[in-house]
């Protein structure tokens, strides 16, 4: 094919991004819809604060000599945490900074290094403010709340169940299976224990038709979430919505639910986008660093690729993986336990099955059944992305080729260079 008949396309991957040639004829380009960043975020997040939605401001709202914690996102998540710190902080002043906790949201993550800490939250406060990396895994470190409506059971950071003033921080955007992240994301599984996540992401609950992209009314997970984080009593809420550059392109804070919603409205005029039909091959990422620093969050654009994709389609994924599988978690020990796709969703399907990481494996698997996996990395081997039940590219501009020649002539792709961070749906 002629050269002109090709165009060259920027993916996210990693910090430096890939490029890849597509056939522009047979190529449909789908990215968010972009909002430039607020000329003056500094400013754009004072005024929210001081003109908060449904709450006081935090100047009135917190008085001397209470505790205060404060979650943030941890390293998987492209949240400007050095930018709204501090202006944050500052609406705290009156505070004395023993009295406020800076606690990190790991889910069920590992903990983040102290260079890591440094890299997101910037070194001044890491090295003024108290910062705590949550563990699910800390009995000791966790307190037991009443149960959610649902008989979920509820253990959450005893930090932050025990603090005067709970104030959550996040960014929204669509996620693939508790409908929109931050708000009360923040709290659970963010700060919760292990068996209160496990019950959020157990097989019935992943797998139920409305635990998807965008979706909050009649989804299971995201009517839990909020359960929860209604329970514990958050305070306050600051949410943001960034774009491609890492901007900040809203920002919202006052009383969570109010801020979580408006929030979600801005997320989901970007990010939602709609297609007339779906497609014999999508190719994603998985939005770059720090989202697909290994093959665990990669399932994320692989999710996002599935909305459009055909039954019996391709998915070519590029994620870096730098982190690898990762080796930490049972994400890769549950995937070497079966055979297939097919057989990891039967084994997690069965009564009693209980693992952590299941979650991930199960809506991979899903994806599978559904379509063909590929995936290009610069850090997992041939071995390693076969063990994973994945088919390896090396070349990723030849294996577009190749799955275009295998559907036949008129094969059509989609491209997300933006991985998650784009959610096509057949409309």
């Amino acid at each position: 094919m002629p050269r002109d008949d090709y165009l060259e396309v920027d993916l996210a991957y990693g910090r430096d991004g890939l490029k890849v040639r597509l056939p522009r004829g047979r190529t449909t380009l789908i990215e968010p819809t972009y909002v430039p960043g607020l000329p003056d975020q500094v400013g754009a997040l004072q005024t929210a604060l001081r003109n908060p939605l449904g709450a006081k401001p935090l100047r009135q709202l917190v008085q001397p000599g209470q505790t205060v914690a404060i979650s943030v996102c941890d390293g998987t998540r492209p949240m400007p945490s050095k930018v709204v710190l501090p202006v944050l902080l500052a609406e705290l002043g009156h505070i004395p900074s023993e009295d406020i906790t800076i606690l990190v949201a790991t889910g069920t993550h590992r903990p983040n290094t102290d260079s890591e800490l440094q890299e997101i939250l910037g070194e001044g406060i890491f090295q003024d403010f108290r910062v705590v990396n949550h563990s699910a895994f800390d009995s000791n470190g966790l307190k037991r709340l009443e149960d959610t409506p649902a008989g979920i059971p509820v253990y959450l950071n005893r930090i932050w169940v025990d603090s005067d003033v709970r104030i959550t921080t996040g960014f929204v955007e669509p996620h693939f299976f508790a409908g929109f992240s931050g708000g009360p994301k923040m709290v659970a599984p963010g700060l919760a224990g292990f068996d209160t996540i496990m019950r959020l992401h157990n097989a019935d609950m992943i797998g139920h038709a409305k635990a998807t992209w965008g979706v909050t009314h009649g989804n299971p997970i995201h009517d839990a979430v909020r359960d929860i984080a209604r329970q514990t009593g958050v305070d306050f809420s600051l949410d943001v919505t960034i774009n491609r550059d890492r901007d900040i392109t809203s920002a919202y804070a006052g009383e969570m639910f109010q801020v979580h919603q408006a929030a979600c409205r801005v997320a989901k005029g970007s990010a939602m986008q709609a297609v007339d039909a779906s497609f014999d091959v999508v190719l994603t990422t998985n939005s770059g660093f720090p989202l697909d620093q290994n093959l665990y969050q990669a399932v994320k654009g692989m999710s996002a690729a599935a909305q459009v994709v055909k039954q019996g389609g391709s998915i070519l994924c590029a994620a870096e993986c730098s982190d690898g599988i990762p080796a930490h978690g049972r994400y890769q020990e549950i995937l070497a336990s079966a055979s297939g796709p097919e057989e990891l969703l039967a084994m997690i399907n069965t009564p009693g099955y209980d693992r952590h990481d299941q979650w991930q494996v199960q809506i991979q698997a899903q994806i599978q059944i559904k379509a063909r996996v590929l995936l290009k990395s610069s850090f997992l081997s041939q071995g390693e992305v076969r063990a994973a039940h994945l088919e390896y590219v090396d070349d990723l501009d030849a294996a577009v080729e190749e799955e275009l020649a295998r559907h036949g002539s008129d094969a059509r792709i989609c491209v997300l260079p933006e991985g998650p961070q784009t959610i096509p749906y057949v409309s």
